[in-house]
């Protein structure tokens, strides 16, 4: 441990302009990133936006698209990628305003004005930072709604998606935001209590906090906060439960549940995945999938997840996060300690002399968000190589299964139900190469078809190797 504060002790050494000097221009720095990344997710959508005038899908698409259907994808496309400018600028104007004239410094005001009403005064740190993350919520979500609202029922509802009735909207917005309260409330309190509690030598106790509550967190989100807003119901028995279970027990992976989730009383968009402990997984499959693709092309769809469970993605992609989170808390002291960032967005002396914990943390993730831009694209960059792995698992599936029958034209299924996936979602097949750097966690559906087609010759020629050496 000793070892461990000793580089981090370099590291702040280092870190040590960041208390004490008065003439960085902080909040036009946030300000100048902010609009920079807008401006150039701008540039991103006009770099996209001509695929959508195109009338003819890619040659390998052009026989499960009929002219009707591709028409009504490129038509979602182009109204998504409108909403998105947009919404992003709204956005944008909205945060501008709210850094700009004190919106953060105003709010920590209005939160010790509450708590003096309620007798306390400004010592009580915690209270303070809970009733100022509900005053931020309010200022960010509520003008926020309309937002949401056109994209649930103008803009899903004019392509057939939406599923969700007005009185649904309100209840799931009500109970999101109930969850948010009784979650974050004692997160944040604990989060703050383990930094005056530890010190200077907070960094690994803080880290070993975050990393317990989101092993909590896989407990508790399926068992209690998922059932609150969707229905999970025991997959029935038949032809699917029966190939999904044989899969599972053929790989050795820890099936515990198998359900079907209630994804259309919202969306007509469909997915499948699996969660839970090592020892204990669960399997969802959304009822959609099950009525738009067949038992086998199903079963396909759950042996591509099941190789991300195989090849240990989930573990590697928390690992990677862990790796992230500890590099944002190594460097978050400097900040803590820095009267002149306060100061630079509109808080009085008084308070910026002792910078609070939760101000100090959020202005110091404004401010590193150019750096966290490029971790985004690095992490899709990986999650887009497990994706190539887990296809590729699929396609080998009867090498692992030695040569289990019924198994050897997985990876031809999965090829059938991906492109049934994106033909029923109206997904779009025209794709601008730094648009999905920067945007995606999948490849494109022609990439991996054309993937797919390449493992499965690749596994030609092996079998006929083998058979010619027999």
């Amino acid at each position: 441990m000793d070892i461990l504060h000793s580089c981090l002790g370099v590291v702040h050494r280092r870190l040590s302009w960041i208390s004490t000097d008065y003439s960085i221009p902080w909040k036009k720095y946030v300000l100048a990133f902010s609009w920079g990344n807008t401006l150039f997710e701008t540039y991103l959508l006009l770099r996209q936006y001509p695929n959508y005038s195109k009338t003819e899908p890619p040659a390998t698409l052009a026989k499960h698209f009929t002219p009707d259907v591709f028409a009504k994808s490129q038509a979602y496309g182009r109204d998504k990628a409108k909403f998105s400018l947009i919404s992003g600028l709204y956005s944008q104007l909205l945060e501008t305003a709210i850094i700009y004239y004190g919106g953060y410094a105003w709010a920590w005001d209005v939160a010790g004005k509450g708590l003096g009403w309620l007798g306390y005064g400004p010592e009580y740190q915690i209270p303070q930072s809970i009733i100022f993350s509900t005053v931020l919520f309010a200022m960010s979500s509520f003008p926020s709604l309309p937002v949401d609202l056109y994209k649930t029922f103008v803009l899903e509802e004019k392509h057939g998606f939406n599923k969700t009735t007005p009185m649904l909207f309100v209840t799931d917005l009500l109970k999101g935001w109930l969850v948010a309260f009784v979650i974050g409330a004692p997160f944040l309190s604990a989060f703050l209590w383990v930094v005056r509690w530890a010190g200077d030598r907070f960094v690994p106790w803080l880290m070993g906090f975050l990393i317990a509550f989101q092993l909590l967190m896989v407990f508790i989100y399926p068992t209690w906060i998922q059932p609150l807003f969707n229905k999970l119901s025991p997959l029935p028995e038949g032809n699917l439960r029966s190939r999904i279970e044989s899969l599972a027990s053929g790989l050795k992976f820890p099936l515990k549940h198998l359900y079907e989730i209630d994804g259309s009383k919202r969306s007509s968009h469909s997915n499948a995945y699996f969660f839970g402990l090592p020892w204990s997984k669960h399997i969802v499959v959304f009822d959609t999938l099950i009525k738009q693709s067949a038992p086998e092309e199903v079963e396909a769809v759950l042996a591509h997840e099941l190789g991300h469970w195989y090849y240990m993605h989930p573990t590697k992609l928390l690992l990677v996060s862990q790796v992230h989170l500890f590099s944002i808390l190594a460097v978050f002291p400097p900040f803590l300690l820095s009267p002149p960032l306060l100061r630079s967005f509109d808080f009085p002396a008084p308070i910026a002399s002792k910078p609070p914990i939760l101000l100090s943390f959020l202005l110091s993730q404004m401010i590193l968000a150019p750096f966290e831009a490029f971790v985004g694209v690095g992490m899709n960059a990986i999650s887009r190589k497990f994706e190539w792995e887990a296809d590729a698992f699929a396609c080998e599936l009867h090498e692992k299964l030695a040569g289990k029958p019924g198994v050897a034209d997985m990876g031809e299924r999965l090829g059938r139900a991906l492109t049934t996936i994106h033909v029923k979602n109206l997904s779009t097949v025209w794709v601008d190469w730094l648009f999905s750097a920067v945007h995606h966690s999948h490849p494109t559906l022609t990439e991996r078809l054309k993937a797919l087609d390449e493992f499965k010759m690749k596994n030609s020629a092996a079998s006929a190797y083998v058979k010619k050496e027999l």
